[in-house]
C-alpha cells in the first residue's frame, strides 16, 4: 500500500479510538476549559481557504486575552498585523475553524472546533481595550466540539524544556531570510530593529 486515499485504508493501519479518546469531547465550556483559556497566552487558528487549502495563524497576548462570552461562545481580538487578513477572509467564505490553546509549561493543549464570524460591535471591541487601543474587529467563535489533547506531542518535542531552546542568533534575521526567499535586493532590517519596530505597533 502506498498513497492512502480512504478511511478504510487508514483503519487497516490504525486501531479505532476508544474510551477516553472518544468520550472526552464536549460542546460547551465548563470549569477546566474556562480555567485553561484564562491562563493561555497563545493560540493557533486553523481555517480553510476558498480553494480548499488549509491555513494556520497564531494569536497571542497576556493570559486571558481571549474572553468567554457564554457557555458556547468565545471572543478573540484582532490586533495590528500585516493586513493580509488570511484567516478573516477564509472565515467569510468558510466559517469553520479549529483552535489550539497552549499554556507554557503545560504539555496538554485545549482544542476547539466551531464556526466563526467577524464583528466590529463597539461593546465587543471595548472588552479588549489595551493602552487605550481597541482591536479593529473581534472574532466570535461558536463551539461545536471541545476537548483536551493529550501531552504526547509536546512531551516528544520537549517544547518547554530550557535545554531545547536555541540562540536566536543561530538563525539569520527574518529580513535576511525573506529577502533570500524572494530574491529581493533591498536593505536588510536587523532582527533587533525589527523587534523594536514591532514593539511600537503591538496594539
Amino acid at each position: 500500500m502506498a498513497c492512502i486515499k480512504t478511511a478504510d485504508q487508514l483503519r487497516q493501519i490504525y486501531k479505532l479510538p476508544k474510551g477516553r479518546a472518544v468520550e472526552k469531547v464536549i460542546n460547551r465550556f465548563e470549569e477546566h476549559s474556562r480555567n485553561f483559556i484564562v491562563h493561555s497566552p497563545f493560540l493557533i487558528i486553523g481555517s480553510v481557504r476558498n480553494d480548499g487549502l488549509g491555513d494556520v495563524t497564531p494569536r497571542g497576548e497576556e493570559p486571558g486575552f481571549v474572553k468567554i462570552i457564554n457557555d458556547t461562545t468565545l471572543a478573540i481580538p484582532d490586533r495590528p498585523g500585516n493586513n493580509r487578513l488570511d484567516t478573516m477572509i477564509n472565515i467569510l467564505e468558510r466559517p469553520g475553524v479549529g483552535l489550539i490553546f497552549l499554556i507554557p509549561g503545560m504539555n496538554e493543549t485545549l482544542r476547539i472546533n466551531g464556526t466563526a464570524e467577524i464583528r466590529d460591535d463597539e461593546h465587543l471591541r471595548e472588552l479588549f481595550r489595551v493602552n487605550n487601543h481597541l482591536p479593529a474587529t473581534v472574532l466570535i467563535v461558536k463551539v461545536n466540539e471541545l476537548y483536551f489533547h493529550c501531552a504526547k506531542a509536546l512531551m516528544r518535542s520537549r517544547l518547554w524544556d530550557e535545554d531545547t531552546k536555541i540562540e536566536r542568533s543561530s538563525f539569520p534575521s527574518t529580513g535576511k531570510m525573506i529577502n533570500d526567499q524572494i530574491n529581493a535586493d533591498r536593505e536588510i532590517e536587523s532582527q533587533e530593529d525589527m523587534i523594536q519596530r514591532y514593539k511600537q505597533m503591538l496594539y
